[in-house]
């Protein structure tokens, strides 16, 4: 790994990212660890009659919300498949399930729970289903950057803008900033709106996907754009810095996405002659720039529907998607492979397993409801007026 990949990747550990397994809690941590119960043997044989005969038990009473990065042993027992944004939209035009079973990660769940109606309960089947791109920023460090942006004399020129990839806490600071969220799928328009009510944007938490909507999309220079990391002092930048920017990027990234490289790029090319290459927005720079198509999740699908019998595509997005792609449309003579040849699935997503289901959906049938995913209502007001703020974009 070169000096400028190491540093790429140099975020310094913090405690919360610390509880990956055990029975702890923090409460600064935008995902939970802790697991109550027994769960099935991931051998046991009966798990796939199991979830259909307790999903069966429960009826409308149960929403099953599948993330499009699950494993296949998961979503074949989704109710609707999607993104996060579309799944939480989904769920909240669901008012007489009495129980939502997210099937992908904490900030996700979250989503829902802010978007349902308040008789309705958002389960996560696994609490420490997390999502390290959200964990890189936390309410203190965000609110530690105000403090350098006010201290710089920009705060007030400032709109931040926050992915959906990010817990409530940074969309209650958002929407209590002025800010709006954004999706993969309509960053640009985020962008668009923020730059008409200021004149810089604090882009939250994916540094790649403000980046190349500033830079692809919108005409910007990379010289517009500054990193803002929360491990150093001031963010590792001078108020004059701050104060030339267009765009503060916040230093975090998607541990998927942020591995393709350029390298990936040419070896796929040099490899399948003729071979279209489709990546994530979350990719960095330079892969974005030598890809052929560049788009979110949802949008890689319907590019990969379109697409002519007989065309070669490299996908530079989550494994567990890219394969069942794959799959999907062998019958139609499309090569389909993974853009690089390292295997990365999710590491958090697929955590959410058959036995965490099949438990979840279990204990609900018998009438106790586990893991809970609840927003506190001053934060769900702030994350929510953030929320509505996109749902209002042209």
């Amino acid at each position: 790994m070169t000096t400028a990949q190491t540093q790429e990747f140099d975020v310094q550990p913090t405690p919360l990212a610390l509880l990956l397994l055990g029975r702890e809690a923090d409460p600064r941590s935008e995902r939970g660890v802790e697991c109550p119960g027994d769960l099935p043997s991931p051998s046991d044989p009966d798990l796939v009659e199991r979830a259909r005969a307790a999903k069966a038990k429960l009826g409308d009473k149960v929403f099953v919300l599948g993330h499009h990065y699950q494993r296949d042993e998961v979503i074949q027992f989704a109710d609707v498949t999607g993104d996060s944004f579309k799944l939480a939209r989904d769920a909240a035009a669901r008012p007489q399930a009495e129980y939502i079973v997210f099937c992908g990660v904490h900030f996700m769940a979250e989503s829902a729970d802010i978007l349902t109606g308040d008789d309705q309960k958002v389960v996560l089947p696994d609490l420490a289903a997390g999502c390290s791109m959200a964990d890189m920023a936390t309410a203190e460090q965000v609110a530690e950057c105000w403090d350098v942006l006010t201290e710089a004399g920009i705060a007030e020129q400032v709109v931040p803008v926050s992915y959906m990839n990010s817990s409530a806490d940074i969309k209650a600071f958002t929407g209590k900033h002025g800010g709006t969220i954004c999706t993969s799928s309509n960053a640009k328009r985020a962008l668009d709106w923020a730059f008409e009510h200021g004149e810089k944007v604090l882009f939250l938490p994916d540094q790649h996907l403000g980046r190349n909507t500033a830079v692809r999309d919108m005409g910007m220079s990379l010289e517009d754009c500054v990193v803002y990391n929360p491990h150093k002092p001031n963010g590792g930048l001078t108020a004059e810095e701050l104060r030339a920017a267009k765009m503060i990027l916040w230093r975090g990234h998607c541990s998927v996405h942020g591995r393709f490289s350029l390298d990936s790029v040419n070896e796929v090319r040099e490899r399948i002659p003729g071979v279209n290459v489709l990546v994530h927005p979350e990719c960095r720079h330079e892969v974005v720039a030598a890809a052929d198509h560049v788009g979110s999740t949802e949008y890689i699908i319907k590019t990969l529907e379109a697409a002519p019998a007989g065309s070669k595509w490299a996908i530079g997005t989550e494994l567990n998607l890219v394969r069942r792609l794959a799959n999907r449309f062998a019958s139609e003579d499309k090569e389909i492979v993974f853009l690089d040849r390292t295997v990365c699935f999710c590491s958090t997503m697929n955590r959410i397993d058959l036995p965490h289901l099949v438990w979840a959906l279990e204990s609900l049938a018998e009438g106790s409801l586990v893991n809970r995913i609840e927003v506190d209502k001053e934060t769900e007001a702030f994350a929510k007026l953030a929320l509505e703020r996109m749902l209002a974009l042209p």
